[in-house]
């Protein structure tokens, strides 16, 4: 009786694998008999079917097979680089709508700092974590009472998200506090716009892309469009703000970089199979007014925002300002599969136009630019900064040959302000010497 219902268990392991694994290609587009599979795995998942039939068997408590599945599918993809992982039904709608620029939450950015839970960057304006007073860098030691230690980052945003009007509590510990703090806030929907914009001193634009999501593009657009008509026609120059972008849809950073390369290779990609294989070129025309451009980056810019910093420096189209960024050389596909669920899988490493790969490296500005004052900065030792280098199981960085050739606002809505800092500030100092060489060496002719 006991070999017979071990028997059947892993028949019905096997089944399910199958199954997964055949909506894994579908879902790829890239359908393969499965009968490729060897015979050692085939053996091997024997020793699967063995442990969950010991779990249901023995475990203390009755447990479900779909809950134990899970389970699995998330262990597997965590042996994997810290980029790829599992979604659940829930968190893969969550996933897409924040793609699609809103969700239900709190409305902050969360990151594991020394094996803490930490608010990353400060919270988006208006929703309840700003109207808490949660500041950037506050360390998350509970939610609704649970410790986070050891808690993945997707298991700390499915706990802290939820519908709209219910409950959350987190706790709270920052330097000042004698003890950690209980904060209650009552989650909303939160709208994320990915651009924001506004004119400096007449005439200079300034564009900040927080990620890029389906429509990032799109409000690129309209934002240029709207600086335009503000400085009538007179722009001498424009500040792109990556800094803190996490990155986003691959397509939309290579559309915002197609604005201001006019030739040649945007990024290209390489992965195992040909289809992952593939270069993007820019488009002559459309092309944004070749105005100077600066643009600033920090350690918090990733991937697609290093897509675009790197065709920028790359073709010399610009000047970049600021900190090394991230170094995430990697792109992601998202696989959805049969029941709701998800994979966020790696598949490719992307480069540069002249070939560099920036995996667990990223981009050196062409000026490095602290964010404070030389005179400001204290004597401390600063937090130290986590990068992809110093993720757990992160791709290690390859080099690849690659060829050288290389909304405007609705009236009364009023534009948020980006507070100026002294990277902006340099920025906008370079700026205005580029100008002022322009003219110089005008007058010299």
């Amino acid at each position: 009786m006991s070999q017979w219902r071990r028997t059947g268990i892993f028949k019905f392991v096997l089944v399910i694998f199958v199954v997964f694994l055949i909506g894994v290609l579908i879902g790829s587009g890239q359908y393969q008999r499965v009968s490729a599979l060897s015979n050692s795995t085939f053996e091997e998942l024997k020793l699967f079917s063995d442990v969950i039939y010991i779990i249901q068997k023995d475990y203390v408590e009755e447990t479900k097979s779909k809950d134990l599945i899970y389970g699995a599918i998330k262990g597997m993809l965590e042996t994997l680089d810290p980029h790829s992982g599992f979604m659940s039904p829930n968190m893969f709608k969550d996933m897409q709508d924040e793609t699609k620029g809103r969700f239900e939450g709190i409305g902050i950015g969360i990151t594991i700092k020394e094996g803490v839970l930490t608010v990353e960057g400060s919270p988006i304006e208006d929703t309840p974590a700003f109207k808490a007073g949660i500041q950037s860098g506050d360390q998350i030691l509970k939610i609704e009472g649970e410790p986070t230690k050891n808690l993945s980052l997707l298991d700390a945003v499915k706990r802290i998200r939820g519908p709209k009007g219910t409950k959350v509590t987190i706790t709270i510990m920052r330097e000042g506090f004698t003890k950690p703090q209980d904060f209650t806030l009552v989650r909303d929907v939160i709208p994320v716009r990915s651009v924001r914009f506004e004119l400096l001193e007449k005439n200079y634009g300034y564009i900040r892309v927080s990620q890029f999501q389906e429509k990032t593009n799109t409000e690129f657009e309209k934002a240029m469009k709207a600086l335009e008509e503000e400085s009538k026609g007179s722009l001498k120059g424009l500040v792109l703000d990556l800094r803190n972008n996490p990155g986003g849809l691959l397509d939309q950073a290579v559309k915002v970089a197609d604005h201001f390369v006019g030739s040649g290779i945007i990024v290209s990609l390489d992965g195992r199979r040909e289809e992952q294989r593939q270069k993007w070129v820019a488009h002559p025309e459309p092309t944004t007014t070749r105005y100077p451009l600066v643009v600033l980056v920090n350690n918090g810019s990733a991937s697609g925002a290093e897509i675009v910093a790197g065709a920028i420096q790359d073709h010399g189209r610009g000047i970049l300002i600021g900190t090394q960024t991230f170094g995430k050389g990697s792109v992601q596909t998202i696989i959805p599969l049969k029941d709701g669920s998800g994979l966020r899988l790696t598949t490719a490493r992307y480069f540069t136009p002249n070939g560099r790969s920036i995996q667990a490296k990223g981009i050196v500005p062409d000026i490095i630019v602290k964010p404070s004052r030389p005179e400001e900065e204290k004597e401390v030792v600063a937090p130290q900064q986590i990068m992809e280098k110093d993720l757990e199981r992160h791709l290690i960085e390859v080099e690849k040959g690659a060829p050288k050739e290389i909304e405007k606002p609705k009236k009364g809505e009023v534009k948020e302000k980006k507070p100026v800092d002294y990277q902006l500030e340099r920025a906008l100092e370079l700026l205005k010497s580029w100008d002022i060489f322009k003219k110089i060496a005008k007058d010299n002719k």
